[in-house]
């Protein structure tokens, strides 16, 4: 049901220039093609899946006290805390802000939104093969690779996706100077979202990790809080063909570049952004229209190459392949925008320098944000894609699109690029404003 409330929302989001993303990538082919492989049709396959639910009083082995409490979100009465034996929390990194009021006042304590996801362990190992099997037939683990060991690396990238999500749950975490606080309990699709006020003191810019209790229960480690004055600069970029390839505009590029290839950053990118970083010592925000199940292989990823900060996907659940592609293709305008109206709400006197690129709509999105928040955002740097087919013949890049995006932006706030050796002058001019 949550599936396919994700899907029909995807879709009245979507936008011209995703249509023409998809039309130019045969997106709606691919994954036509997917969901025949699977056997079902999305809907459904995500029909049935309810009705299994409704009959054996379960869904994906979810008791039925735990799916029918979970609307009550934190007010569950019926929660329970997560029981490391069976089930994982993930916890993700966050930045805690001070609420800056209209008036004069005194600096407020720090607070900050947390998120965790809660899943019941090694519950999803058979499907995960299934699909995996699935990916390979459509021309995964090809180009002379060792078949068998494609397969096991598609089959582990899979498994955070088809985990049995653990709704009604909760933990507890524990911050540097003793505080301990409960995150949860999770609604319907295993996800706890809170903001929990009067954090500890911290000084601007450090970054305090946190645990759970017990810690045994995250299998990817600690969460990372970074606390943010309200004043300083702000980054917003994008991931994915911004700062990592993934060949967004290619169905099949994006099934390669996630569940097979080694996550590459752009040639450059690493060392703009820590100079950047130098420069500016921004705040960092990773924006991305990904759904939050890739979180831990993007977290490493990004810890690996890029200065650390709060990274944001998508919450849309998907129930196959084909899902999974639309989450990237349909809708991500309006999903970006929200978003960055959420950090305005955070940090509405920071100065905001964006970063992102052309295959979806980032220049949209930015430009919206700018018109929305005026003298908020400082400047908008934009990745002219080209070394992707289905880039071509589309509009994408073109001076139409881009002056049609910035529309009432003026044109010293925005700049297209292809080296990101063209950046370094522009960052330094950003230094004194």
């Amino acid at each position: 049901m949550q599936a396919a409330m994700d899907k029909d929302r995807q879709e009245m989001q979507e936008t011209e220039g995703d249509r023409e993303t998809r039309s130019a990538g045969d997106f709606d082919g691919a994954e036509h093609s997917l969901t025949r492989h699977i056997g079902l049709s999305f809907e459904l396959f995500s029909e049935i899946l309810d009705l299994i639910g409704r009959l054996l009083g379960s869904r994906w082995n979810i008791p039925i006290v735990d799916r029918v409490s979970s609307v009550l979100g934190t007010s569950n009465p019926l929660a329970k805390g997560v029981d490391p034996a069976t089930e994982a929390v993930w916890l993700f990194d966050n930045t805690a802000y001070r609420p800056v009021h209209i008036y004069p006042h005194a600096p407020q304590p720090y607070q900050a939104q947390f998120i965790a996801a809660y899943f019941k362990k090694k519950t999803g190992r058979d499907v995960s093969k299934a699909v995996a099997d699935i990916a390979s037939k459509i021309g995964l683990g090809e180009n002379g690779e060792d078949k068998a060991a494609v397969e096991k690396k598609i089959a582990n990238r899979l498994l955070p996706f088809m985990e049995t999500i653990a709704p009604a749950r909760s933990v507890e975490v524990k911050f540097p100077k003793g505080d301990v606080k409960t995150l949860g309990p999770g609604d319907q699709s295993g996800l706890s979202d809170q903001t929990i006020v009067e954090l500890e003191e911290h000084p601007d810019g450090e970054t305090a990790t946190i645990p759970a209790v017990p810690a045994d229960c995250c299998p990817h480690g600690s969460m990372l809080t970074h606390f943010a004055g309200p004043e300083g600069w702000l980054f917003i970029s994008d991931i994915d063909d911004s700062i990592k390839i993934t060949m967004t505009p290619s169905p099949f590029g994006i099934l390669r570049s996630t569940f097979v290839d080694s996550p590459t950053p752009i040639s450059g990118m690493p060392d703009l952004y820590a100079h950047i970083n130098t420069l500016l010592a921004p705040t960092w925000f990773y924006l991305s229209a990904s759904p939050y199940n890739l979180y831990p292989f993007l977290r490493t990823f990004l810890h690996t190459y890029y200065p650390q900060g709060t990274t944001i996907l998508r919450d849309a659940s998907w129930m196959d392949l084909a899902g999974f592609l639309a989450s990237y293709t349909k809708g991500t305008e309006e999903y970006k925008s929200d978003r960055m109206v959420k950090i305005h709400e955070w940090l509405p006197q920071r100065k905001v320098l964006c970063l992102g690129d052309s295959t979806q709509s980032d220049p949209e999105a930015y430009g919206d944000i700018y018109r929305k928040y005026e003298g908020w955002v400082k400047a908008i740097f934009i990745r002219k894609v080209t070394d992707v087919a289905e880039m071509k013949n589309t509009d994408k890049n073109t001076d139409a699109r881009f002056e049609n995006a910035f529309r009432d932006v003026p044109s010293e706030i925005w700049r297209t690029f292809e080296d990101p050796k063209e950046l370094y002058e522009a960052v330094e001019q950003l230094k004194g404003t």
